[in-house]
């Protein structure tokens, strides 16, 4: 193998396929990225088992062939090289080391087998659906931050992705939550995606996917079976293992019966959280909120630190006390980007929704604390 490429364009490649990799592996093969040179294209690929990309990279392809290098040393080499870079790779005869050249530096890798190299990839997914590309990004935006990290629970360290009926609207909805506070994101079913079995994507995956779409294109194609999922975009293929688990009935976690409705402004409001939240005591970060008629008062104390409060004009005109993590609260309150946050509450016990007053697509459940 013996190719000439663009610093940059190698740059780039490598920076997004060597984020899958695992940083304390005891497989030496997981730590190196596949390289298959061929038809004025190099292929890189890595894995870590569950999760796999591969992203392909227009090159001068002096001689095919393949090979893999340590992922994370030849991206620093690659990293530290001149802008203006032609990069050349070069495997010796022997196939037991890489030459990477540029300019006058010269540099000298150890390379192993291409068949020791594990690929996810590979197999039919029979459902496949287009997503566009800025919606796949509310999606995940919309619901990371409510998945569990929590190891014992497994099954809810992912987004729950499956195909729903809202009042006779045909929905792909994504569903996360830590049992503390619940994400639902919601956009029309994309055709082809009718028949898809209800999947719950791992935190992982989900995370180096959000990075990899940040520049997508116009759309996205999702491909799934019951066990793996592939996204394909660009020049890019991610391909993961799904969560082998039953994911909770969270519809029995949305109350129904709330009566109690208030609207704010919801930068005015984050903004205050995070104001009042600087006083509040512990792990549990608790703010209260007292609603007084028109006004809304937020309220922190610690013994040590003092007290906070700030009030806020709201509509609605209902009267009660409800303590929340400000946290879990600023996580939401973020995500609205509307003039309006709703909350439809029942009383300082029952868990309270959280929506954008002007967009249905979303909506959030978070559970009160005592303060």
């Amino acid at each position: 193998m013996k190719i000439t490429i663009d610093r940059a364009a190698l740059m780039r490649a490598l920076n997004h396929v060597q984020s899958a990799v695992e940083r304390r592996t005891t497989i030496p093969i997981l730590s190196n990225v596949l390289m298959k040179a061929e038809d004025g294209v190099l292929n890189l690929a890595t894995t870590d088992m569950d999760l796999e990309i591969n992203e392909a990279v227009a090159a001068n392809v002096d001689k095919a062939g393949s090979t893999t290098a340590p992922a994370s040393t030849l991206f620093d080499i690659v990293k530290k090289l001149p802008e203006d870079a032609a990069v050349v790779l070069e495997l010796d005869p022997s196939g037991n080391q890489m030459t990477v050249k540029a300019g006058r530096s010269n540099f000298r890798l150890a390379c192993l087998p291409v068949a020791d190299f594990p690929e996810i990839g590979q197999g039919k997914l029979p459902a496949t659906f287009s997503i566009p590309a800025n919606e796949l990004r509310n999606l995940i935006d919309r619901t990371k931050f409510a998945m569990s990290t929590e190891e014992t629970r497994y099954y809810l360290n992912g987004i729950y992705l499956h195909a729903a009926d809202n009042d006779g609207v045909d929905v792909l909805r994504a569903v996360a939550t830590d049992g503390h506070r619940l994400a639902r994101f919601e956009m029309p079913l994309p055709e082809g995606a009718a028949g898809m079995p209800g999947i719950i994507i791992p935190r992982k995956t989900v995370g180096e996917l959000r990075k990899l779409v940040e520049e997508a294109g116009d759309s996205i194609q999702v491909s799934l079976s019951e066990t793996k999922i592939r996204f394909t975009f660009d020049h890019i293929v991610l391909t993961s293992k799904l969560i082998d688990g039953t994911f909770p009935d969270y519809q029995r976690v949305i109350p129904k019966g709330n009566d109690k409705i208030v609207e704010v402004n919801p930068k005015a409001f984050s903004r205050a959280i995070d104001r009042v939240s600087t006083i509040s005591d512990g792990k549990s970060r608790a703010v209260k909120i007292s609603l007084n008629g028109k006004t809304m008062t937020l309220s922190a104390n610690s013994p040590e630190a003092g007290s906070a409060t700030e009030d806020l004009e709201i509509n609605g005109n209902d009267n009660m006390e409800i303590g929340f993590n400000a946290r879990y609260l600023l996580d939401i309150t973020q995500q609205i980007e509307g003039d309006g946050c709703r909350l439809t509450l029942a009383d300082s016990a029952s868990p309270t929704i959280i929506q954008d007053a002007g967009d249905a697509s979303a909506l959030y459940v978070l559970m009160p604390l005592r303060v």
